[in-house]
């Protein structure tokens, strides 16, 4: 690796070798850049997470734009809107089919274990075409008839008893306020942070179940347009021909682009995580720095005599950064793969969609160098500035 560094560098790699040189301090160095790189991974994952499941339910639908209420600013807070503007955007030449739909929350607590569910309840017209899921769309024939519904086998602690009765016998009944429903089918949808599963019900079944909702009032309404329309410029155009003011129209893009928004910058648990990342930072600069200062300041008198000599500062700083790009490698790789680990067992353990795209390491790597780079800048500044005579 040294002869290596000496091609590229043109020069002996002293960076490289005062970096190997004191193992222990080392090792301590490289266990605070991976802690730094582990907490990184882990908020950018959790930050994910909740970004992708709080728009599940929004990529589900066959929809080109949405009518949500005026006041909406997440799904799991949308009000309802009235159903008559349903009709008014009919009106519009773009607007081929409007279809209602309807959401709530319900808790389902097993019997035999005494856990909780929570719920998001669906509820959807099973003549219409709803879903982009083939395999749910398909299944919505059998929600005509009464109390029935499809659960979510991705759900939170899903007991795998009722996948086994609904491939045995094709129904589970369960309970839940106040009313018995029958499972007639699974679907994949997955838990998010609020809500630990989903079901899928007919609206007549949905109404029954909140019996203080009312059929002209859905939660959204989602448009499918003529072909070539611009959804952005319709939904605008709909919008405005509203005469109450009372709701909003969005393209489908921009609807989960609006709920997105919302979980990053209104909700607490996304400053948490973008706070989260942020102290990684930090406690990775603060390591990084310690250790580079604590060598610079091992090594001042090799420093003077190369000042004295006629090295300029931009030598001392390509030497720091030198070990400090090499801290960055050394931390980055045992932080990577501790936290594919801990996205197993975290994926596993809360059912949430944490997962590594390739861009996250690269990112994460950037972020790590440049870490180190200023950590390194930093720790040069008095050797920059002193006299060579100081520094003996």
């Amino acid at each position: 690796m040294t002869a290596l560094l000496t091609r590229l560098l043109g020069r002996l790699p002293v960076g490289w070798l005062q970096l190997l040189h004191n193992r222990t301090r080392l090792v301590a160095a490289v266990g605070g850049v991976t802690f730094a790189n582990v907490l990184i991974f882990m908020q950018l994952g959790f930050m994910n997470a909740l970004f992708e499941t709080s728009v599940i339910l929004h990529r589900s639908f066959v929809a080109d734009a949405v009518l949500v209420s005026a006041d909406f600013r997440s799904l799991r807070e949308a009000n309802p809107l009235p159903r008559a503007r349903l009709y008014q955007a009919l009106r519009d030449p773009a607007v081929l089919r409007a279809t209602p739909v309807y959401l709530g929350t319900l808790y389902w607590t097993d019997p035999e274990t005494g856990d909780t569910t929570n719920f998001r309840v669906v509820g959807v017209d099973p003549e219409r075409e709803v879903f982009a899921l083939p395999t749910l769309q398909a299944q919505l024939g059998v929600l005509r008839a009464g109390d029935s519904a499809l659960v979510d086998r991705r759900a939170r602690d899903f007991p795998p008893r009722i996948s086994r009765a609904l491939a045995s016998d094709g129904a589970f009944t369960i309970e839940v306020n106040g009313r018995e429903l029958t499972l007639r089918g699974e679907f994949v949808h997955g838990a998010a942070f609020d809500i630990d599963g989903a079901l899928v019900v007919s609206d007549q079944t949905f109404l029954r179940l909140f019996p203080r909702r009312i059929p002209g009032a859905p939660t959204a309404v989602l448009l499918g347009l003529a072909p070539g329309s611009d959804p952005a410029a319709v939904a605008r155009r709909i919008e405005a021909a509203f005469p109450e003011r009372d709701a909003r129209a969005f393209s489908k893009a921009e609807w989960v682009a609006a709920e997105q928004s919302y979980q990053a910058r209104q909700t607490p648990i996304g400053f948490v995580f973008g706070f989260g990342v942020a102290m990684g930072v930090v406690v990775g600069l603060v390591i990084v720095y310690q250790v580079l200062a604590t060598d610079v300041q091992d090594h001042l008198a090799e420093y003077a005599t190369f000042k004295a000599i006629g090295y300029r500062p931009r030598y001392f700083l390509g030497v720091v950064f030198e070990e400090a790009l090499g801290l960055a490698c050394f931390g980055f790789v045992p932080g990577l793969l501790l936290s594919l680990v801990l996205y197993r067992v975290a994926a596993k353990a809360t059912a949430l969609p944490i997962s590594m795209p390739w861009t996250r390491p690269v990112f994460v790597l950037a972020l790590t160098a440049s870490m180190c780079a200023i950590s390194g800048a930093i720790a040069t500044r008095r050797l920059n500035a002193a006299d060579p005579a100081e520094l003996f």
